[in-house]
């Protein structure tokens, strides 16, 4: 496991919450957000405070260059910690790996809430598939899945999501609050 520009750092493993949302560019990459129960209104009124006149939510496939250059500097003054887990394939089987992967990491750091961005009706019950053959439930992990416009947690995700898709001097932006964890 490797934290990009930051050593030594550990997350409080009590009571964690973790926020998780997706890219398929180049394969498939789930980036995971985690936030202290005692950090989740700063961090949601932090992610509000980047919203333009008359969005709902940042979402950022749809921002400007300038725009996410901004939003990416906040995350990373923030040192947000985004667990990312990535494979080469795509589609619902390599999803499926990657969320067995994410659960496990999520039982060692004592994340007691995962909450994922909300895809559709059949793609949300098939994580809930994938969900239920993990160590989740016998953790005591609580997950559901949430539009990313109820919860700003998720922009954080999705921010990071996208840099790692877009590559580049995205990546090094986004680097210093990125932990991947090897297959």
């Amino acid at each position: 496991m490797t934290r990009a520009g930051i050593v030594g750092v550990t997350c409080d493993p009590v009571w964690m919450h973790m926020f998780v949302d997706e890219t398929e560019r180049g394969g498939h990459l789930l980036a995971a957000t985690l936030v202290a129960p005692a950090a989740l209104h700063s961090t949601r009124s932090l992610m509000r405070s980047l919203l333009l006149p008359g969005e709902r939510r940042v979402h950022f496939k749809s921002e400007k260059d300038s725009r996410r250059k901004f939003i990416v500097s906040r995350i990373v003054e923030r040192t947000f910690e985004v667990v990312v887990v990535s494979s080469c394939q795509k589609g619902d089987s390599a999803r499926a790996v990657l969320l067995e992967r994410l659960v496990t990491e999520a039982v060692d750091r004592g994340v007691s809430r995962l909450v994922l961005d909300s895809r559709d009706h059949a793609g949300n019950a098939r994580d809930r598939v994938v969900l239920a053959r993990t160590k989740a439930r016998d953790a005591g992990i609580v997950y559901e899945h949430i539009q990313s416009s109820a919860e700003p947690a998720l922009w954080v995700s999705d921010a990071v999501a996208w840099c790692l898709g877009a590559g580049g001097d995205w990546v090094r932006r986004i680097s210093p609050v990125v932990t991947r964890i090897e297959p």
